[in-house]
This record gives C-alpha cells, structure tokens and sequence, in this order.
C-alpha cells in the first residue's frame, strides 16, 4: 500500500514538474517575443506610406471579454488561434504595401514562435476546437477588407493596425496567467 502511494506521489510531481517545465517559455520567452512582434509591426508602420480611414471592422472585444474569463488553457488556445490566424492573414499578397520584405518575413517568424511556443504550454496537445466566431472574423478582414479593397496599401495599413491591437491584447491575455 506505502508502494502504491509513493508511486502515485512521484507520477504526479513528475507531471506536475514537466507541465511548469512546459509553461517557463509563458515565463521566459513570451515576454520577448511579444516586445518583438509589436516592434516589427511598428516598423511596418513607419515604412507605410499612405494612410487610411478606418474601414468597417468590428475588433472582437466580446471574444477577448469571453477568452478573459476562461481557464488557462482556454486562454492559451484563444491566444494561438490568433498567432496562427494573423500569420495566415499576413501570408496573403502584400506586394502593395510598402514594406520591407525582411520585415515581415521576420515579422511571421516572432508570430510563429510565439504560436509554437505557446502551444508547448497547452497540456492536451490535443487539437482544440477552434473558435468559428474569430474565425469568420479573420476571414471577413481577408474578404471584406483585402480582397474588396485590392490588396492596397491602405487595406493592408488597416489590417496593420488592427493586428497591433490584437498583439497588445493577446499580451494582456497571456501575461494574466503569470500574475
């Protein structure tokens, strides 16, 4: 019976040791790469030329609201469904914009390891059912504002803008689990 309880003792610090060894990027690493990521596309900025009204877009502070709420893998996934939908977005044709093509490529790679190292964080490892709400969103910003608008410069300033914010708040959601 002692045998069985110290098995299960040392199964469990064993896991709960691997699940914080999994979680020092949140720690360690998220805080750079959000700082980079947020860097870039403020470089983005100053190399755009034209500015633009802002377009209809309704930023959906009503998933955030919801995504604050849930538990920390929730948040985790919320926050990498939003890396991975914004590096998607910003794969699409940019060639209209004024930017550096060294800037956005290093842009896509901070996206992508703040997604890949957040995701190292999510225990299930498992595929989460994406959020089909802030997925029609990202769709209609490829529909509604790049597609109807050409691909300009001014639907890509638009999106620029609109992904900074998503930055800033994803931050805030993320770095809400280490407080």
């Amino acid at each position: 019976m002692l045998s069985r309880v110290l098995l299960v003792c040392l199964s469990l610090s064993l896991y709960s040791s691997g699940s914080l060894l999994s979680c020092r990027w949140v720690d360690h690493k998220f805080r750079q790469h959000s700082r980079n990521s947020l860097d870039l596309i403020d470089t983005m900025a100053h190399n755009s030329t034209n500015t633009t009204e802002d377009a209809e877009v309704n930023f959906p502070n009503d998933l955030y609201r919801q995504a604050s709420k849930a538990s920390a893998e929730d948040k985790l996934s919320f926050t990498v469904q939003i890396l991975e939908e914004m590096a998607a977005l910003f794969e699409e044709d940019h060639s209209n914009a004024s930017w550096e093509e060294n800037t956005v490529d290093h842009f896509l790679i901070v996206v992508t390891q703040q997604a890949d190292g957040l995701h190292s964080c999510i225990k299930s490892h498992g595929h989460k059912k994406k959020n089909k709400k802030l997925q029609m969103y990202f769709k209609k910003l490829s529909r509604h504002v790049l597609e109807q608008m050409g691909h300009s410069a001014e639907s890509w300033e638009l999106i620029r803008k609109e992904m900074k914010t998503h930055l800033m708040r994803a931050d805030q959601l993320v770095l809400s689990l280490t407080n």
